[in-house]
């Protein structure tokens, strides 16, 4: 199905992995100038996203990945409709990857608010192999395509299922990201949960958004460990979310704990509001896996070193952010909807 060979897109992917990892003028200044276009991609969050899709695309995680999939040669070239999200930078990237690399033809419809720096990087991919060109195309709507991977809200899935429902689909919703603590965290740890909060502002779905700790959970120690961040505080959209939450719960008289740039809240929902985390306390570890396990449709991922046995993908402190090639979105495996079309 693929023009090349698994071995030769191991070295394309490779060589993009390599160029991403080390940015070169032209890249540096798309990093620096997308602030313009859209406030919360900061110099800092968009080379955080191009490094850790960099870092994704080594040989060796590329061999193992292409390697568990059959590819067949005389399959024909389906156009597959990408609608990407735009929520934190490249956030669309892995849809398109898996789409190029299966010899599909990927119909993207970008977000207005990150459709550069994807164009750029694919016209890197040019460079590198120029028959690339004519495997893609961006579109303002989508038309006449075999199937469609479709990223959006809870609301917008709804539209994505009327319209997308007659062809094979991938319709993803919401979904956020939680940590289990034992309360036998080192400073290190929280330190490093510090980033799967805060990276790209807490905007992704890897993000934690919610903390499952022990009854009786004291959270001066974490408030500690995660001091480092209070300069995010200094981001005025950051802020002015920050501000609003907290006045909301002083007027209200509700109960939360504040450490100056991060509000903590006591509340069953997993997704809470930019600038707050909201916590819920479990007995044993019996219960804090059946309270995740009712939730499991909603969570993308569990940062955890707690001996969990559960459906949804668990990582260590300060990985959400940085999945590999084999952590799908929603637990739904894009290369082999796109193998088995």
């Amino acid at each position: 199905m693929s023009k090349f060979h698994k071995t030769r897109l191991i070295e394309l992917f490779t060589e993009l992995g390599i160029q991403l990892s080390d940015p070169n003028k032209e890249l540096s200044a798309i990093i620096s100038s997308e602030k313009q276009y859209n406030a919360w991609f900061t110099p800092e969050s968009v080379s955080e996203a191009v490094t850790a899709i960099g870092k994704m695309l080594n040989k060796a995680d590329l061999t193992q990945w292409l390697n568990s999939y059959n590819f067949s040669e005389n399959k024909p070239i389906k156009k597959i409709g990408l609608i990407l999200a735009g929520n934190i930078p490249l956030v669309g990237f892995h849809d398109v990857l898996c789409v190029l690399v299966t010899g599909n033809f990927a119909l993207i419809k970008s977000s207005s608010q990150d459709s550069r720096l994807i164009k750029h990087i694919l016209q890197m991919l040019v460079n590198i192999e120029p028959s690339f060109s004519g495997q893609y195309s961006f579109v303002e709507r989508l038309e006449s395509f075999d199937a469609v991977i479709a990223t959006g809200s809870n609301n917008t899935s709804r539209y994505f299922d009327y319209y997308f429902g007659k062809v094979p689909n991938i319709i993803r919703k919401n979904r956020n990201s939680v940590a289990l603590l034992t309360g036998n965290e080192t400073a290190e740890q929280l330190y490093k949960l510090g980033h799967d909060i805060f990276d790209y502002f807490g905007l992704g779905c890897r993000n934690v958004s919610k903390l499952i700790v022990p009854k009786g959970y004291n959270f001066n120690f974490f408030f500690e460990s995660i001091e480092v961040y209070q300069p995010i505080i200094h981001h005025n959209k950051y802020n002015n979310n920050y501000g609003y939450n907290r006045s909301i719960y002083l007027v209200g008289n509700e109960q939360h704990l504040d450490n100056g740039f991060l509000l903590l809240k006591e509340y069953p929902a997993l997704a809470s509001p930019l600038a707050v985390l909201f916590y819920e306390y479990y007995d044993d570890l019996e219960s804090a896996q059946n309270l995740l396990q009712q939730q499991s449709d909603n969570i993308q991922c569990i940062v955890s070193t707690a001996p969990l046995t559960i459906t949804n993908q668990v990582v260590d402190f300060g990985m959400s952010q940085q999945p590999a090639l084999w952590d799908y979105a929603d637990n739904v495996d894009t290369m082999e909807f796109l193998v088995t079309l």
